[in-house]
């Protein structure tokens, strides 16, 4: 029998791995085949031919026989090269068979391997021998010979760690030695089965006879198959059985080998155990390299997918809070005034509900807000995606532009507020007053101008025209001490009307008539002394006792209604000072109170001395005072009605003080809490502020700190609620002012929200910055770095660095930089052209360039694995290869393709993919 070898461009090296050459040899020279042996390749090389002869739609039945022609031959090669031989000849004759065989061997010859020896003629006789060794030198070069462990490196990612560095050391061997197509499957075969128990795969003989190296290779790639748990090492025949079987159903791989063959031979044919070991090779390298793609495709489309839903949520939110906002500020800035102190303390009411109930919430919203924009913003930058864009309107400037309209309006109308209740007091305060002296001057004018029209000193005697002239003068009088009254009620109308007040018609139109009847009695009155003057001449006695008594009894009774007055008078205060002063002011009055009785005692003496005279000159007919209608009774009377309300005055005045000393313990109780909370709250920014500039440690540690310091300030909440309370309180009592502290409540809501806002934005920059630093693969210690450096050439401290700033900053690091080069890395930085770099973006720009991201050419290398080479993808490729989540994102999503050779329902994946990283309008 004639000798066959197969040579190789590639020298084999002498490092342990010849000795599966030298086998060959050994087998070569024995010229004959083991009977047991001729079996199995027969079976075996038989069906690997139809396994690639039927995708021709042809088989063969006897090697020697139906290869004889040279035409299954040819067409065999074609099927597995996928090139086409030379055209065969279709004659019968010898010499026909000889030429296609001829053609078959010439096209191996051309593909590098070296045929010794073995004749077309031998071929075409039909020698078993070397139709055997023809096959075995094809399955060698086309299965075989470009196996090695560096072409399939997408092994699975749930590998042992020890076995994965066994497979690394491997791989370093077999590039280092530039092992043989044996040695390469037969690495393969190792690295697989590694892991397994009773399995030990050195050669490809008797490694194989128990079956559980087969079973171990389908486990490793389909698990889903095979229990591997359950197997026995003894039983080989099933375990053979169980392999064959599964991998002829589920794996495509005919069965090349009888069980009972293996099993009862001593030592298996080795190429047949090959032969059928590279199919699994095959069948098993292309899955793999399929997964490795769908996970790259999953990968990044569940990114996408996670990222449209956080963009999704914010767009929510920004809508819900600038929709609360737009519904608020109408609320806020209607100015309507009411016309009660009832209904304005009811708004005002609602608006303490608003800053405790409803804005507190809204506030944590725009704060969670901003964080969740924050963290789109990173994420896309981590991922290599396009910075996100919010809708028109919902940009986290537009809801703080917004937000500040809110608090601008809400400032005003609480101002609004106390303003209108503030008017209101006053007003009712000068309406009860304007009642009151509009009564009592009504009650005096009342029929004042009939008594100065009747024309009683017609018909009167002298005595009685003088008695009449006197009680006029009386009247004048009286009438010039009521002026001032007068001249009030039109002051405190006049004030009325410049509050708003709503009665204010109603109170005009009296204070007319009161006015006109006032001027109409001034003119009653000229008229009237003018004729009694002209009567005077005829007119020689006159009672100047009742006279005088009627001169001192006016201003007298006119001092009494004043008196009654003031003790009755309506006062508002705000203050123990200004109760003072009213007391000071009644004690004075009291202190007059001796010599205005002296006044009485006077003037009721004059009477008692119009009496003595009657009684002594024997006065009998009713002596009446035709100057006044005061009687000494009446004076009295009214006496008695002052002496009455001076008590009165001093309770009330007493009441009032003890009111006012409770104000000013309201004050001092809200001054001492918030004198004390105030400076805890600036406290905290600075220790805040302190802790973000110091960073030394690791960031974790710096997250701990502020989580520390969040703590601290949620339990601090009740110190604020009650000082809300303490405020309510003084609010009720009507306190305007507090001397004893320089905070008000509102100063303390303000540093307390922005003390929540900044604690929970610093938390979520340090998060940011370890998701970054854990995204980029950055250490503690650059990270550091980073911020020394910043810190370093952030000269104002204001947390970014300015543009000259940050041009020395990248000279110091060693940047060559020209203006061009420049002014493209500010556009990087500062997209924005805000003229600062924050430190976000110095680290992105100095991690940009050594990140380890996923890019539009990876993911259309991966498309192009799962679609076959083909410049688009079907439906049905992308529901088998993908999850379904992922597969049904990617159909709804895809264009379709518009390519000269694509098939109906093709999708362009070529334009998906460069749209997920803003590289085309999709």
């Amino acid at each position: 029998m004639m000798m066959m070898e197969m040579q190789y461009n590639n020298n084999n090296n002498a490092y342990g791995v010849d000795e599966y050459m030298l086998q060959d040899d050994e087998w070569d020279r024995d010229l004959l085949l083991d009977p047991a042996w001729e079996k199995q390749q027969r079976k075996t090389f038989t069906a690997w031919c139809n396994s690639h002869l039927r995708r021709a739609g042809t088989q063969i039945e006897n090697i020697e026989e139906d290869f004889r022609n040279g035409l299954k031959l040819m067409l065999l090669l074609e099927v597995i090269s996928g090139e086409r031989l030379p055209k065969p000849d279709r004659g019968k004759m010898r010499f026909h068979k000889i030429a296609n065989v001829n053609k078959a061997l010439d096209y191996i010859t051309s593909k590098g391997v070296k045929l010794v020896s073995i004749g077309a003629e031998e071929i075409v006789d039909g020698n078993v021998k070397m139709t055997l060794g023809m096959i075995w030198t094809i399955i060698l070069r086309f299965a075989i010979q470009d196996i090695s462990v560096e072409g399939n490196t997408h092994t699975h990612t749930r590998t042992h760690a020890r076995t994965h560095a066994r497979t690394l050391i491997l791989v370093i061997v077999c590039c280092l030695l530039e092992t043989s197509a044996k040695e390469g499957l037969l690495l393969w075969c190792q690295r697989k089965t590694a892991p397994y128990r009773n399995v030990n795969v050195q050669n490809f003989h008797c490694s194989w006879k128990d079956g559980l190296a087969f079973c171990a290779l389908i486990h490793r790639h389909r698990p889903d198959l095979i229990d591997y748990a359950k197997l026995k090492k003894d039983d080989a025949l099933g375990n053979l059985n169980l392999a064959l079987e599964l991998a002829e159903k589920h794996l495509d791989i005919p069965k090349m080998l009888d069980p009972e063959d293996i099993i009862n031979t001593p030592k298996p044919d080795e190429r047949a155990i090959m032969t059928y070991v590279s199919c699994f090779y095959h069948a098993f390298a292309g899955a793999e390299q399929a997964e490795t793609a769908a996970n790259r495709i999953c990968k990044v489309l569940g990114v996408n997918q996670e990222n449209e839903k956080l963009m999704e949520e914010y767009e929510r939110l920004a809508s819900e809070l600038l929709a609360w906002i737009r519904q608020t500020t109408p609320w806020l800035e209607n100015r309507s005034p009411e016309n009660t102190m009832t209904a304005m303390r009811r708004k005002l009411e609602d608006f303490r509900d608003y800053r405790r109930m409803h804005k507190p919430p809204k506030v944590q919203e725009k704060c969670q807000l901003e964080i969740n924009f924050n963290t789109i913003q990173t994420k896309l930058r981590i991922s290599n995606r396009p910075a996100f864009m919010p809708s028109e309107g919902k940009m986290v400037s537009d809801i703080t532009v917004a937000w500040q309209g809110l608090e601008q309006s809400e400032k005003g109308y609480e101002e609004w507020l106390l303003s209108e209740i503030r008017r209101l007091e006053r007003v009712e305060h000068l309406a009860e007053k304007f009642q009151q002296k509009a009564a009592t001057h009504e009650g005096w004018a009342k029929g004042k101008d009939q008594l100065l029209s009747v024309k009683d000193y017609e018909k009167a005697s002298l005595t009685e025209v003088r008695a009449l002239l006197r009680k006029h003068e009386a009247f004048e009088s009286d009438l010039a001490a009521h002026q001032d009254r007068v001249e009030q009620i039109a002051a405190i109308a006049q004030e009325l009307n410049e509050l708003d007040y709503q009665a204010a018609g109603v109170m005009n139109e009296r204070c007319q008539w009161m006015c006109d009847l006032w001027d109409q009695l001034g003119t009653l009155t000229q008229k009237r002394r003018e004729a009694l003057e002209r009567t005077e001449k005829l007119l020689e006695t006159i009672d100047q006792l009742f006279l005088e008594f009627s001169k001192r009894c006016a201003p007298f009774i006119n001092w009494m209604e004043g008196a009654m007055e003031d003790l009755q008078d309506i006062f508002m205060v705000h203050s123990v000072d200004e109760v003072q002063n009213l007391i000071s002011a009644h004690d004075q009055f009291k202190v007059t109170l001796p010599e205005a009785d002296s006044e009485r005692q006077a003037i009721l003496s004059v009477h008692n001395e119009v009496q003595k005279i009657a009684q002594s000159y024997g006065i009998t007919s009713n002596l009446t005072n035709i100057y006044c209608n005061i009687t000494p009774a009446d004076i009295n009377q009214m006496w008695d009605k002052v002496k009455k309300f001076v008590p009165q005055r001093d309770g009330t005045l007493q009441e009032e003080v003890s009111r006012q000393h409770m104000n000013e313990k309201l004050r001092r109780q809200f001054a001492a809490q918030a004198n004390i909370i105030g400076p805890w709250i600036q406290t905290r920014m600075e220790e805040i502020a302190h802790s973000s500039v110091d960073l030394g440690g690791a960031l974790e540690d710096h997250m701990t700190q502020l989580k520390q310091y969040e703590h601290v300030i949620i339990n601090y909440k009740p110190n604020i609620d009650k000082l809300e309370g303490d405020h309510q309180l003084i609010q009720e009592s009507l306190i305007f002012d507090n001397k004893h502290t320089n905070y008000t409540m509102e100063h303390i809501r303000v540093g307390w929200e922005l003390l929540l806002t900044t604690i929970a934005r610093t938390i979520n920059e340090t998060e940011t910055q370890i998701l970054m630093r854990d995204a980029k693969g950055l250490s503690q210690q650059q990270l550091n770095d980073f911020r020394s450096s910043f810190t370093h050439f952030d000269r104002k401290k204001k947390g970014g660095m300015e543009t000259d700033d940050f041009r020395a900053c990248l000279i110091s690091m060693g940047y060559d930089l020209g203006e061009a080069e420049f002014t493209r890395i500010m556009s990087l930085v500062d997209p924005n052209g805000s003229g600062a770099v924050s430190f976000q973006s110095f680290v992105d720009f100095m991690t940009r360039e050594t990140g380890d991201t996923d890019t539009a050419e990876q993911v259309v290398a991966s498309f192009r694995i799962l679609a076959g080479d083909k410049p688009y993808i079907l439906v049905d490729e992308l529901r088998r290869e993908l999850p379904p989540e992922q597969a049904e994102y990617c159909i709804s999503r895809m264009p379709p393709y518009v390519g000269p050779v694509g098939l109906p329902g093709a999708l362009d994946y070529m334009a998906f993919s460069t749209a997920l990283y803003g590289e085309s309008d999709l």
